[in-house]
């Protein structure tokens, strides 16, 4: 017996060892994982020029959210100078900004102008209709302790680099049509 106890204590203490799981490398804070999902809307003056995107994260967390333009994506907030036209007004400026809470993000266009009746129809289809925006949902403390280096070492206003700092797959991103 005394052979036999110190192998049956060596067995249970292999088995807690080996079920532990010590993975170091992966960013995040534990209770919220990086998402991503894309959101499609046309902005008009029947929704107040604003699209709508529920979500679900911890208020401690933080929302980026990127306008698609062509096949890259821009960081909003961002204004847009308009070209002058003959019978519009002069040094129109277009923004595009958002606000967010835990529970929805939600996405605006304001303007110093009036947007429903001062655009050509090139202009509406370029900023107004059919819209994409990517919505990233990441942890606020996503390094852990290395918080303060975190904030160094991501560039939020590139896309890719959010990407490739969150190990995220944006081959799958979920689209909602909005509005």
């Amino acid at each position: 017996m005394k052979k036999i106890l110190p192998l049956i204590l060596l067995a249970f203490v292999g088995l807690f060892v080996m079920s532990c799981n010590n993975d170091d490398n992966v960013v995040g804070d534990g209770d919220t994982i990086s998402l991503m999902q894309d959101a499609t809307g046309t902005f008009n003056s029947g929704n107040g020029f604003l699209l709508s995107k529920g979500i679900s994260i911890q208020s401690t967390d933080v929302v980026l959210v990127y306008r698609k333009e062509g096949n890259l994506w821009q960081q909003i907030p961002k204004t847009y100078y308009l070209d002058d036209v003959n019978g519009l007004p002069t040094n129109r400026e277009l923004d595009y900004n958002f606000k967010f809470n835990t529970s929805d993000v939600n996405i605006e266009t304001k303007a110093n102008f009036n947007q429903g009746t001062q655009m050509t129809p090139a202009e509406t289809a370029q900023y107004l209709t059919n819209q994409t925006f990517r919505i990233v949902l990441v942890p606020a403390n996503a390094a852990g302790s290395k918080a303060k280096k975190a904030k160094a070492d991501v560039d939020y206003s590139d896309y890719n680099a959010v990407v490739k700092y969150y190990n995220l797959d944006d081959s799958h991103v979920p689209i909602t049509r909005v509005n």
